[in-house]
């Protein structure tokens, strides 16, 4: 019996009264996690009111600048990092300890590799990258924000509506069971009728959408918004790899969106569409689902390889190796992606001849991701390397990236994967993919472009050993499951009756450990050098002696991003303009400039939208038909309103840019030697390396 006002939901479906009536350690820990959620939620009023911060905070949240955009993606993904972390750490600890138990039930397990894989892909890989793509890219090729602002904004509010959905289903309810991908024969409303499906439809539906218009977005951007000069063969390979990316979001994520359209009707509405025996398909599903999920790994992965090709050529003082062949292997990529979706279900009753196809692609797809690999060490031979923080990354990088790619290798064999496709073998070979190829280039990237976002480096000792710890960690936690997997453990196992898996699963675990104090450390870094800020400062805005556009501007970079848009004649245009001594000289007019003014749009769709995921989740018609009405009005609403524009003086802009070139003209150039240091105020002294 639904409720004609609150649906489904009743008091025993919040998890704090499920630890009243029912306590024991499983309800313990979901209700810790649940119980943080409006602990944190009073705590963030707490601290805007005593610390008077509502008026920046929707200054933040209504800003339609592209670099405060993405800092809020970066934000919303450290938050639901944290989740992962911790979801990842308790399955890792409860196999080390589940020989014929543990203390997790099967439910709660099954729950906790849903929801990590589900928000580990979703909500802090995706959001990470976009947010990164929002701050360094329309710096890069020369741009003042993006082609549509607003439609930026709207992006992120989806985005931070299924991360609502998914959060909520910690206090309120329960989450899927069936894993990331979502099946119907686990989610399916006879097998499953409770809200855990919907909320894994309605997250992921509605952050697929958010994605999609990103992807839009951006494309349109680099398409259209170039700085005079930029051709495409000058832009850089971070940019380049953005634009692929971009690609891939719209081509890849509508066949996710009619998965889950398309399961939502069959459980809200009766439909059949992957019931075998009433008319339906369920490879139908599978196959769809794939039709993004391999594009999906390339939309993770393409951005962490323009990072890594950024930082190649930076900290080595070296113009990159080989760049046409790299973007040249990033296009390769973008389209093969598409052509391998079948090697995630060789087991599934193929012909043999389809398998082989599929298994020739996935071979293939490797090659354009080798020459990538060794375009990035010719950069570095001969160059002068900086044992930086993002240089520890990329050395994790290389080492334990090209491990998981070889592995992938053996997985694009048929006859192999048989044998070891629902084995741990197969969640080592995804982690040492996605950890070492996009966790790594998120975690350099931030350590890269931190000082242009907020006008100060983060402290190096701290970026170190936060480094080091993430490599450590993982090497400890997935490069034992590839025996394992080998021994033949399967995947997603609660218990297991075999006592030779335990030594290998401790190892693990130990290893969980590790990667939750590499967090730690990672927020201990941004702690202290928040703390030490003044002296970390970089206002001059080059404190790598970088290459590109995004370091010709201060930092942090001003509303307008360049006061006088640049003007491009080669690849390195920054770094032609310092080695001809033109950087910084004086600019003799300037012009009011106009940028797009705040707006609620966004936030107000943002809570609509909100609203009528949770109203259908819990089966509340009211609620779910206010809540689509309101996304209604007000698009037309908005649609009908002209969108305002901020007039940023002429003579601002000369103030605030003369002053930036004079201190670059009178500050002294630090050498490579001092850049981790205080001395280090972002104006950096270019080296002089000879031709290699």
């Amino acid at each position: 019996m639904v409720d004609p006002i609150f649906g489904k939901l009743t008091w025993d479906s919040v998890i704090l009264v499920q630890e009243v009536e029912d306590p024991n350690l499983n309800t313990f820990i979901t209700s810790g996690a649940a119980g943080m959620i409006p602990v944190g939620a009073v705590l963030i009023v707490v601290l805007l009111t005593w610390l008077k911060w509502w008026k920046p905070f929707f200054g933040w949240i209504t800003s339609v600048d592209h670099k405060k955009i993405g800092i809020m993606y970066i934000l919303f993904a450290v938050i639901m990092l944290f989740r992962g972390v911790v979801e990842g750490t308790l399955m890792r600890v409860h196999q080390a300890t589940a020989l014929n138990g543990g203390f997790l039930s099967s439910d709660h397990f099954n729950q906790l590799f849903t929801t990590h894989g589900t928000n580990m892909i979703f909500f802090v890989a995706m959001p990470f990258l976009i947010g990164l793509i929002n701050i360094a890219v329309p710096l890069q090729i020369g741009a003042r924000d993006v082609a549509f602002p607003r439609l930026n904004q709207i992006s992120l509010g989806l985005t931070g509506a299924g991360g609502f959905l998914i959060t909520i289903s910690l206090l309120i309810g329960e989450f899927a069971t069936g894993g990331w991908t979502g099946y119907p024969s686990y989610n399916g409303s006879l097998v499953n009728p409770g809200v855990g499906p919907d909320y894994w439809i309605l997250s992921i539906g509605l952050s697929g959408i958010g994605s999609t218009l990103t992807g839009v977005n951006f494309a349109v951007t680099i398409y259209k918004m170039r700085t005079k000069g930029m051709e495409y063969m000058r832009m850089p390979l971070f940019t380049w790899t953005a634009l692929c990316t971009s690609i891939l979001l719209i081509l890849a994520m509508p066949p996710l969106t009619a998965c889950c359209v398309m399961l939502g009707l069959d459980r809200y509405l009766g439909f059949h569409f992957f019931t075998n025996d009433m008319g339906g398909n369920l490879m139908n599903f599978i196959n769809l689902f794939w039709m993004f999920g391999h594009p999906e790994v390339y939309i993770l992965i393409l951005p962490a390889f323009g990072v890594m090709s950024e930082i190649a050529s930076t900290f080595s003082a070296k113009r990159l190796y080989g760049y046409t062949g790299i973007v040249a292997a990033t296009m390769c990529i973008s389209v093969l992606s598409f052509m391998v979706w079948l090697h995630h279900f060789f087991t599934m009753g193929q012909s043999t001849t389809v398998n082989a196809a599929f298994g020739i692609a996935t071979l293939l797809i490797s090659i354009p991701t080798g020459v990538k690999v060794y375009d990035w060490l010719a950069t570095l031979w001969g160059g002068r390397i900086r044992f930086t923080t993002p240089m520890i990354y990329l050395s994790g990088f290389f080492i334990l990236f090209v491990m998981g790619g070889l592995s992938g290798v053996i997985l694009a064999n048929p006859t192999l994967d048989y044998q070891i496709h629902n084995s741990l073998f197969l969640v080592a070979h995804f982690h040492n993919v996605i950890l070492p190829g996009t966790l790594f280039g998120i975690l350099a990237a931030i350590h890269y472009w931190f000082p242009k976002m907020f006008g100060f480096r983060l402290l190096e000792n701290y970026g170190r050993a936060t480094a080091f710890c993430w490599i450590f960690g993982f090497c400890l936690t997935f490069l034992p499951l590839y025996p394992l997997g080998l021994m033949g453990m399967t995947r997603r196992t609660v218990d297991y009756s075999d006592p030779a898996y335990v030594p290998l699963m401790v190892i693990s675990g130990v290893g969980a450990l590790f990667l939750s104090l590499a967090f730690i450390l990672l927020l201990l870094t941004f702690w202290r050098s928040i703390v030490h800020r003044k002296k970390q400062q970089n206002p001059i805005g080059d404190p790598w002696d970088g290459r590109t556009l995004e370091w010709w501007t201060p930092s942090p970079a001003p509303e307008w991003n360049f006061a006088v848009l640049p003007e491009v004649d080669s690849r390195d245009a920054f770094t032609t303009a310092k080695q001809n001594g033109t950087a910084y000289q004086p600019i003799e007019k300037y012009e009011d400039i106009e940028m797009p003014a705040n707006t609620f749009y966004g936030v107000i769709l943002a809570v609509f939208v909100c609203g009528l995921g949770f109203g259908l989740v819990w089966y509340i018609w009211w609620m779910a038909i206010a809540s689509f009405l309101g996304c209604i009005v007000t698009m037309i609403v908005y649609a009908f309103i002209p969108s305002k524009e901020n007039i940023i003086p002429a003579e601002e802009v000369r103030r605030v840019d003369e002053a930036w070139r004079r201190e670059a003209r009178e500050g002294r150039g630090i050498t490579r030697d001092d850049e981790t240091t205080v001395a280090n105020k972002g104006l950096a002294r270019p080296d002089e390396l000879p031709a290699i």
